[in-house]
């Protein structure tokens, strides 16, 4: 049984949403900004042929609205783990 213990929170590329994930509170959202990983992954990620971020571009966390929510809670549930979960807010094209 998955647990919410967090709120859910939204990164944006640009002022574009790219995912929704869980965090305690805003400060621990906002440190997710700064992990290489997650610029790493976005600049390789794309959607419709279009990376989701460069190198340069600004990351910023946002609380979740409803809809985004309930999309994050559907993915933290098919997901299964403890770990961090996120949801992608974008069609991410297949490899």
């Amino acid at each position: 049984m998955t647990v919410f213990l967090g709120s859910v929170f939204v990164m944006e590329v640009d002022g574009k949403a790219a995912f929704a994930f869980e965090a305690k509170n805003f400060p621990e959202a906002f440190e997710l900004c700064k992990e290489d990983w997650v610029r790493e992954d976005l600049t390789k990620m794309t959607s419709n042929g279009v990376p989701l971020s460069s190198s340069t571009a600004k990351l910023t966390v946002r609380r979740a609205d409803e809809a985004e929510i309930v999309i994050y809670r559907n993915a933290a549930i098919q997901a299964q783990t403890e770990d961090l979960v996120l949801a992608y807010l974008v069609d991410l094209d297949r490899a």
